[in-house]
């Protein structure tokens, strides 16, 4: 049976990651599957537990990281983490399926170190800081300061947009997607 491979898509906060993977995911035209990350931040609104991530305690992630579960974590902000559980991808390319992970740039990076040319990595650019403030602050579910460490935090993940195989600028959503199915396409063909 053929191997599966990975498609790491990796983004600042408020860049549209979530939109675009969501798109093509509801699409169903591409043999992709969804890694549900894990974090130890609480849901919001609508998000429920093994969907949209794996909500864990903060003592769960830290047993977690010990047991060496995870092929990639990353504290984003102090006490924050989001990493991805091995068990959400090694079983599913193992069996042949491709399998889409939303992770930060740290985590992309990493997983595309680890799985060389079973991975595809890319890295999708907001416009501009000061679009990627507004989108932020139309959110409505952060307040200014949370919005202003978040854009901070984007201009310093910004520096690793080179690491990527692929840059994809979301200046219009659908340009933005259909680049996105383009490469994925090419890459799992």
């Amino acid at each position: 049976m053929k191997k599966g491979k990975l498609i790491i898509i990796s983004a600042p906060s408020g860049c549209g990651k979530s939109t675009i993977i969501g798109d093509i995911m509801d699409r169903g035209e591409l043999d992709l599957e969804f890694s549900v990350s894990a974090t130890n931040r609480k849901p919001r609104p609508g998000e429920v537990d093994g969907v949209n991530y794996h909500f864990l305690s903060d003592q769960q992630f830290k047993d977690l990281i010990a047991e060496k579960a995870f092929v990639e974590y990353e504290q984003v902000y102090p006490g924050r983490y989001y990493g991805t559980l091995r068990s959400e991808i090694q079983n599913r390319v193992e069996q042949g399926h491709n399998v889409i992970l939303d992770i930060d740039v740290h985590g992309g990076v990493n997983v595309r170190e680890q799985f060389g040319d079973d991975a595809v990595s890319i890295f999708i650019a907001p416009p501009s800081i000061d679009e990627l403030r507004r989108r932020l602050q139309n959110r409505g579910s952060d307040s200014p300061e949370a919005i202003e460490e978040r854009v901070g935090r984007a201009e310093y993940e910004m520096s690793f947009r080179d690491k990527f195989d692929h840059v994809v600028t979301n200046d219009e959503l659908p340009r933005a997607i259909s680049a996105i199915e383009r490469i994925i396409t090419d890459f799992i063909a």
